[in-house]
């Protein structure tokens, strides 16, 4: 919905997309399953990043990791070839091998090749510690969440605390899901940029809202604890970058964390994944030489913009 409609409040001066979330880049859909009993405060969020066969049509990705502390799997092999082949999930830091468990399944179940005439699949599961509102020991996400998850996704999905974001806390305020895109034009075509954040990150005294430092007045005698909170940002995009330039779209979401007021602390993990839909790379080629396109780095100040963008509307739009 955006925070221009629900608080008044505009960031930036680029366009959003019509639903001003991740899947307004086209293709991109968003599923949470949410677990809310008692002291089980938990649950998943799926990102599907593009339409049909993600294993036989990959797309082409990257990730950076800003701070290390994190448990995430999957992101050895996207630094190393630049391509996603799954649908990328969140959940809480100890349901990690559940839900990649149950997003392998879901691969073999599209790809009967997997594990047997072609090699396996790198799955890719991101996430924070919900542990202070969530009792993380009672083990509560399931490979049947995961699956809902994955089912439900859709063009239109909730921000706040739902799904993985459920028992986040960012800025030691409530946390979880945010999103927002932005549009940009290149030779004359329009194109989309969309991130999704899982907020858990950050002190109150810190938060900067819009220009406006309110954590001094907010926490104006807050002690000095650390931050051990995590932040992982899913960024989205149509338009047709290489692997090495999404790389250096990660390094810009610091620019956008900034902008609310994170620090990014020794005990917290910031971790980003970007991925274009344009370059799309065949399991099993037809070629040996790929037909490829790339935007010229002198185009990119504007999607750098973008991302600061995108990433400080997402924080905000998560609480």
């Amino acid at each position: 919905m955006g925070l221009d409609s629900r608080w008044n409040l505009r960031i930036g001066r680029m366009t959003p997309g019509p639903r001003n979330l991740i899947t307004d880049v086209p293709g991109v859909r968003v599923g949470h399953t949410t677990l809310t009993d008692g002291h089980v405060q938990t649950g998943v969020t799926a990102v599907v990043p593009a339409p049909g066969n993600l294993f036989r049509d990959k797309v082409m990705a990257a990730c950076q990791v800003i701070n290390g502390f994190g448990k995430s799997a999957g992101l050895v092999q996207v630094e190393e070839l630049g391509s996603l082949e799954t649908p990328i999930l969140l959940t809480n830091t100890l349901s990690v091998g559940t839900v990649l468990t149950a997003l392998v399944r879901h691969m073999l179940e599209e790809n009967p090749d997997i594990g047997d005439t072609t090699g396996t699949v790198n799955g890719v599961v991101l996430e924070c510690n919900d542990g202070l509102i969530n009792y993380i020991r009672a083990l509560s996400v399931t490979e049947a969440s995961a699956a809902e998850a994955l089912a439900s996704a859709a063009e239109e999905f909730a921000e706040g605390a739902v799904g993985a974001g459920r028992g986040m806390k960012c800025h030691e305020i409530k946390g979880g899901i945010g999103s927002a895109s932005r549009k940009f034009t290149l030779d004359g075509t329009e194109y989309t940029f969309g991130a999704q954040l899982l907020t858990n990150h950050a002190l109150l005294r810190d938060l900067v809202v819009g220009g406006d430092r309110v954590g001094r007045r907010l926490a104006p005698e807050a002690p000095g604890e650390p931050d051990k909170g995590s932040v992982i940002t899913i960024l989205a995009t149509d338009a047709p970058f290489s692997d090495r330039q999404l790389k250096r779209l990660c390094k810009h979401v610091q620019n956008g964390l900034a902008l609310t007021g994170s620090l990014t602390s020794n005990g917290s993990g910031e971790i980003a994944l970007p991925f274009t839909t344009a370059n799309r790379i065949p399991h099993y080629p037809a070629t040996d030489v790929l037909p490829f396109r790339m935007v010229h780095d002198d185009a990119l100040d504007e999607v750098f913009r973008a991302v600061a963008e995108v990433v400080e509307e997402s924080v905000l739009s998560s609480m």
